[in-house]
């Protein structure tokens, strides 16, 4: 099992977000700890995507603040080097192997800490399937290659947008597995989500349009 993390927090303050020219984010205030398991919820269009690519340094804030505090963090704005942002595009590149695709991300994102290549490819069920093109996978084994990221590559916060989409429920509970240790070891985990996840201990922000529940 991988050693624990340091404590940290997720320090989000007012914060406000635009989308097109509209604001869809207004006034979000949210402390995320080690330990930590938030569902974000709410209806179509209300900003729930919104707000995980904020949290996740993808896009500056029209008023407001995200900050990662932790010892040794020289800088708490660059908040991006510290959190996995799993978003609906699963980010495959179709021309590389499931390998390949794994190995690229592990290179780019930093894999200090995170599990070999082979292994976080076992863990979500396609270590058999490594040199095959991913232009041949099925949606669900492409989100299952997303997910080996979060597996390959050691980073505290996961922000997770409807994580469960294409998964069958083997692959389901299997990522609720990986959730749940995660959270163990003092990392924490913020999903948006339409449907129920299996997750114990969560708390729930629930965004409605012009505020935050």
């Amino acid at each position: 099992m991988s050693q624990p993390f340091q404590p940290f927090r997720l320090v989000v303050e007012a914060l406000g977000v635009d989308r097109g020219g509209r604001r869809v984010i207004e006034g979000v205030d949210l402390t995320i700890s080690a330990g930590d398991a938030v569902l974000v919820t709410g209806p179509n269009g209300v900003g729930k995507s919104t707000l995980l690519r904020a949290l996740a340094g993808l896009g500056r804030p029209v008023n407001g603040s995200v900050r990662f505090e932790a010892d040794g963090v020289g800088d708490p704005d660059e908040v991006g080097r510290h959190v996995h942002y799993l978003g609906h595009r699963d980010a495959v590149k179709p021309a590389l192997t499931v390998r390949e695709n794994l190995a690229f991300w592990q290179d780019f994102l930093g894999g200090e800490g995170g599990a070999p290549v082979e292994a976080a490819l076992e863990v979500v069920g396609l270590l058999d399937l490594a040199d095959l093109p991913a232009a041949y996978l099925s949606a669900g084994q492409r989100r299952r290659l997303a997910v080996a990221r979060l597996v390959a590559v050691r980073r505290p916060l996961w922000l997770l947008d409807e994580p469960t989409a294409a998964l069958d429920a083997a692959s389901e509970m299997n990522l609720v597995r990986l959730m749940t240790d995660h959270i163990e070891r003092g990392g924490a985990v913020v999903a948006a989500t339409h449907l129920a996840i299996g997750l114990a201990g969560t708390r729930s922000l629930r965004l409605v349009a012009g505020e935050t529940a």
